[in-house]
């Protein structure tokens, strides 16, 4: 991976706040005028750090994704729900996610990655729900909405489709 390309920005009008953003392949970050090279370049890794950080929560790698599905499953689903492995597929084009009861595995959209947390975490569980109940009937719905954020989350998702395609997807 090449070294990242960082933009320093210093700004007489900025006092005391230091903040930084990615923009497309290189990382601004913005300093107060009168910082010290020194501070420059500890304030600078640790924006960078960060930026990482941050990245990370919202770009969940599979083996968070399982750990989530099973922190998820003991909290709204008595644990019941085990899956073997939970990942992200690029192939998924008309669906968030994809579940196969009979192995345990979930599949979830790379156009998920990027979304807020809690759009993540209902369609893991929606999935979960699936390992108990494979159809979409009453008593999947009735599991699916034990996670709070459920109606919240659809909408979410059914504006972005809206959005994006003129037409909302499916789990």
């Amino acid at each position: 991976m090449p070294p990242e390309t960082v933009e320093v920005r210093r700004s007489a009008r900025r006092r005391r706040t230091v903040s930084a953003y990615r923009d497309g392949d290189k990382t601004i970050v913005l300093l107060p005028a009168g910082l010290s090279t020194t501070d420059e370049e500890q304030w600078v890794r640790r924006m960078l750090d960060r930026l990482a950080a941050k990245e990370q929560r919202r770009r969940p790698s599979d083996d968070d994704l399982l750990e989530r599905a099973t922190e998820l499953s003991a909290r709204y689903l008595d644990g019941k729900a085990v899956p073997a492995s939970v990942r992200w597929v690029e192939n998924q084009l008309h669906r968030w996610g994809s579940c196969t009861p009979d192995h345990g595995t979930i599949r979830l959209s790379a156009r998920l990655r990027g979304m807020p947390a809690w759009v993540v975490d209902y369609v893991i569980m929606h999935e979960l729900v699936h390992l108990l109940v494979p159809s979409h009937g009453p008593r999947f719905w009735a599991l699916v909405e034990r996670y709070p954020r459920a109606e919240r989350a659809r909408g979410f998702l059914e504006g972005f489709s809206m959005a994006a395609n003129g037409a909302p997807e499916e789990c």
